[in-house]
């Protein structure tokens, strides 16, 4: 296997006179100093847009660092050069800036003025575009789930501490003030002794249908697009955003929406570790209707630590079920808890009298808080101020896979966190990793 350089030396597409140059020095850096952002993929929701209706990250990245201090979007990267006559100019109109488009991300990997890059491109490319990044000397805000399998994961870690770089997840919910401060509120022992978790999350979408193999658009590179996911022909079912509901890409629903919640769980229940046991049944439930998909479209996840501790995930997309019932439960001693979007209510006892509800005016969550607490570790050179560490995406992403191994053998598994592998499973072993495409390889070293 190769790394990024040896890569971009052996690929006609990284030949046209680029040299592998360093990155301007990363000593601490003064709150004046300009941080230059390049964002990986461009594509987002409408946004206001008048006919753009794609959906995705990248369209948030834009405004959301527009509105950080001393912050330059240098390029924005998409590999279909369509975006760059619709959602380019709407984003330079409505948040300002003149970032240069680029198709191939390794460009601005070479590209030395480049501090930064944030990463809002499909699961299938999370891990390869942080390694490389790491090792041009770039920092990293990469979006969940941080990997497309668990042997990545550990990979980009011990990519990122060699290189000693800056890497932050997008589980934006670590920058929510409610849900700090439910966790200081469990911390102080508010509930007594946690012992258990739950997610309900409800997501009505329809039927993807049966979409015909069809030609490349024009200005799509879809080779480049691929990338690591193996060769096949061109079908927009496979293509934006769609690409979630299969595992050459994505990492199903819980890979898509439950990890927000998974995070947030695992930071309510104090977890720094590995399930020891994780089980999921689901199934793909459209009512008859054909389609394409082929990952579940309701799952319910459950995890076990070696404390007792459990974490449920009830994750529907079909029918869903009332919305008042979703958000997340914890369950103490004491009494138990539901935390939401804007409050926490507490109840106590068996007859669940109302305790402390908890709420915020500070705006948080999925806003500018948390690409703002990625440029000031940036500029600081200190990753352990980031409110979302890669280390921690590692974690909330690993569950995320261990639910989903669990669904495609079909059967309970026991996992050692230690090793990271499975206890006598030697098929499910094999789903901790993947086969990759060449050249588009997992570098060997970091």
């Amino acid at each position: 296997m190769m790394n990024r350089r040896v890569f971009l030396s052996k690929t006609a597409a990284a030949t046209v006179g680029l040299a592998v140059r360093p990155a301007r020095a990363h000593a601490q850096r003064s709150p004046n100093d300009t941080i230059n952002v390049a964002i990986i993929g461009l594509r987002g929701d409408n946004k206001g847009h008048p006919t753009w209706t794609a959906r995705g990250r990248g369209l948030d990245h834009y405004e959301h660092l527009s509105h950080v201090r001393n912050v330059r979007i240098t390029h924005v990267v998409d590999i279909d050069e369509r975006h760059f006559n619709t959602s380019l100019p709407f984003a330079r109109e409505k948040w300002g800036g003149d970032p240069r488009p680029e198709t191939d991300f390794r460009r601005v990997l070479d590209n030395r003025d480049v501090d930064a890059v944030t990463i809002a491109a499909p699961d299938h490319w999370h891990a390869l575009m942080t390694i490389w990044a790491c090792q041009a000397g770039k920092d990293v805000y990469v979006e969940k789930p941080i990997s497309h399998n668990i042997v990545e994961g550990r990979r980009m870690i011990e990519t990122a501490r060699r290189n000693n770089r800056v890497v932050a997840v997008g589980t934006q919910r670590r920058s929510s003030v409610v849900l700090a401060k439910s966790v200081q509120f469990l911390r102080e022992g508010g509930l007594g002794t946690v012992y258990s978790g739950r997610t309900v999350i409800y997501r009505g979408r329809d039927p993807i249908g049966v979409v015909a193999d069809s030609p490349v658009p024009s200005g799509v590179h879809y080779d480049l697009w691929l990338g690591p996911a193996p060769a096949r022909a061109f079908n927009e079912n496979h293509f934006h955003y769609h690409w979630h509901f299969f595992w050459e890409y994505g990492t199903s629903d819980l890979g898509n929406t439950g990890v927000h919640s998974l995070d947030a769980l695992r930071w309510l229940l104090g977890k720094q570790e590995h399930p020891r046991t994780a089980h999921c049944i689901g199934g793909l439930n459209e009512a008859g209707a054909s389609t394409d998909q082929k990952t579940p479209n309701n799952q319910y996840a459950t995890y076990q630590y070696a404390d007792g501790t459990e974490l449920h995930c009830d994750l529907r997309n079909w029918f869903s079920g009332p919305p008042e019932a979703q958000g997340l439960y914890i369950f103490g001693s004491k009494g138990w808890m539901k935390v939401g979007e804007d409050k926490t209510q507490v109840y106590f006892g068996r007859k669940n009298e109302p305790g402390p509800t908890l709420t915020s005016d500070e705006k948080g969550d999925s806003g500018d808080a948390h690409f703002a607490n990625f440029i000031e570790c940036v500029r600081s050179r200190k990753s352990e101020n980031l409110r979302a560490p890669l280390e921690e995406g590692h974690l909330s992403t690993t569950l995320c896979h261990l639910g989903n191994i669990s669904y495609r053998v079909g059967r309970s598994l026991k996992f050692d966190g230690t090793t990271e592998r499975f206890v006598g499973d030697e098929e499910a072993d094999r789903l901790l990793g993947r086969t990759y495409r060449a050249p588009y390889s997992l570098p060997d070293k970091t």
